[in-house]
């Protein structure tokens, strides 16, 4: 047998394990490397489940009523913003439809009530915890090399051509992935947060200021769907990043926390029969 040869993982990869291969054994070297902590993965899947469950929840309630208003009051006698080409739950508002759909919108309000909570909970527990573990500053805080002209064109039509990420790209995100995550996480999702409390009358009672500043409770509901259908354009997105970088070592490395870069190095076929 050959002589052992061992590789040496990037700065950005902890708790390395360095694998001995051989050449004429092992034709392929793997290396295996922590690559999201525990907090990050049960943080992740719990508010994926739970966004889910809001999407889902959230077009039940949307059908009840599919008009959309602007200002603190709106109902039937109300001209809309605009209205979704769907039928409605109800018989009361006029859809143009000659018939109305079942109503869902009981358990549909309270089990969206329900998750907003829970995923509410687990995102101060991951933003909180990101400052005090550095995760905000070394995984998602785009490094001033990445936000050059250059680097960030470069990005953009990587994604554009659907290519294969690097082999860097298995230990750190890129430009376009910190920048959206960062949105995601203190834009869209505590904007979505927000407008969703707004349209809470217990809420507002306390703190009337947050429906004022929207512009009427009507006004947080249409900002609600707009936020909303935004993060689920987000998800499409990420989903399909997720297929073109390798569904499986991604989705492995997320329930595992571990990835190994034995796929990422393996070029294009390896990519194709790894989709398959």
């Amino acid at each position: 047998m050959g002589e052992s040869e061992f590789v040496e993982l990037p700065p950005e990869a902890p708790l390395a394990v360095s694998v001995p291969s051989s050449a004429s054994a092992v034709p392929e070297t793997a290396v295996v490397a922590l690559r999201h902590s525990a907090l990050v993965r049960v943080t992740h899947w719990i508010a994926t489940l739970c966004f889910f469950a809001l999407l889902v929840t959230g077009i039940e309630i949307v059908i009840s009523h599919p008009r959309f208003y602007w200002g603190e009051t709106g109902n039937i006698l109300t001209t809309p913003l605009f209205q979704l080409p769907i039928p409605s739950s109800r018989a009361l508002v006029k859809t143009g439809y000659g018939y109305v759909l079942p109503d869902q919108n009981g358990w549909s309000r309270y089990l969206h009530f329900q998750a907003a909570w829970i995923v509410v909970l687990t995102g101060l527990l991951y933003v909180i915890s990101g400052f005090f573990t550095g995760h905000w500053r070394k995984d998602l805080l785009p490094r001033k090399a990445d936000l050059s002209w250059r680097a960030f064109s470069a990005a953009i039509a990587s994604h554009v051509r659907f290519a294969r990420p690097s082999t860097d790209e298995a230990w750190s995100y890129n430009v376009l992935q910190r920048l959206s995550y960062l949105i995601v996480v203190f834009i869209l999702f505590p904007l979505v947060i927000w407008t969703g409390l707004a349209m809470s009358l217990s809420f507002v009672s306390a703190f009337p200021a947050s429906v004022t500043l929207l512009g009427g409770e009507q006004s947080a509901r249409t900002i609600h769907f707009f936020v909303s259908i935004a993060l689920v354009l987000f998800l499409v997105v990420h989903v399909v990043m997720i297929c073109v970088a390798g569904f499986r070592s991604r989705m492995r490395a997320m329930i595992t926390g571990r990835v190994t870069t034995e796929n990422m190095t393996a070029g294009p076929a390896a990519a194709q029969k790894e989709r398959t």
